[in-house]
């Protein structure tokens, strides 16, 4: 649990990994990586993950569940990255934030600028995305639409933003 918590401390220095993050779960995944590749593989220790037969345990089971749970919950996020790239923020304590849309927002290079929009999904929290205008939906490309994705249900407008405006405004709140 360390390796991915800090924690080397008593409690943090444990082989029990139940509970983290997806992120820790795929920070545990490439420290093992990285010691297959690095080292010399000289025998497994016996306790949570192998019995002392050198047999897999239900915890080492439970644990690659949770990692393939993890690195297929990053490839969703990734494929939603492409379709809807986070958009350019800043923040100042006189003007509020800027959201702002570029051919490059969010690290994802693409052909279109975009608007801002707020994405939301159940169970997770709001973002600011970029979205196509123009263009059939993302979800159905066989689409005669030409609105891009502006009318997609998890997407909403930003409150005193123009429509097609590639950048907003929410002021600080007093």
């Amino acid at each position: 649990r360390a390796f991915v918590s800090g924690q080397f401390d008593e409690a943090g220095l444990t082989d029990d990994v139940t509970g983290l993050a997806n992120g820790d779960y795929l920070g545990l995944k490439e420290w093992e990586e990285f010691y297959a590749k690095d080292y010399k593989f000289v025998g497994l220790v016996e306790g949570n993950f192998y019995n002392s037969k050198g047999e897999v345990t239900e915890a080492w089971k439970k644990l690659q569940e949770d990692i393939s749970k993890a690195l297929k919950d990053k490839d969703k996020k990734d494929v939603e990255k492409q379709m809807f790239p986070p958009c350019n923020m800043e923040w100042a304590k006189e003007k509020g934030t800027r959201f702002w849309c570029t051919k490059k927002s969010g690290g994802v290079q693409r052909s279109w600028i975009g608007v801002p929009r707020r994405l939301f999904y159940p169970g997770r929290d709001e973002r600011c995305a970029c979205i196509r205008t123009t263009g059939s939906p993302s979800v159905d490309p066989a689409s005669k639409e030409n609105r891009g994705d502006l009318d997609n249900p998890h997407l909403k407008e930003y409150e005193g933003c123009q429509p097609n405006s590639f950048e907003c405004w929410k002021l600080n709140e007093n």
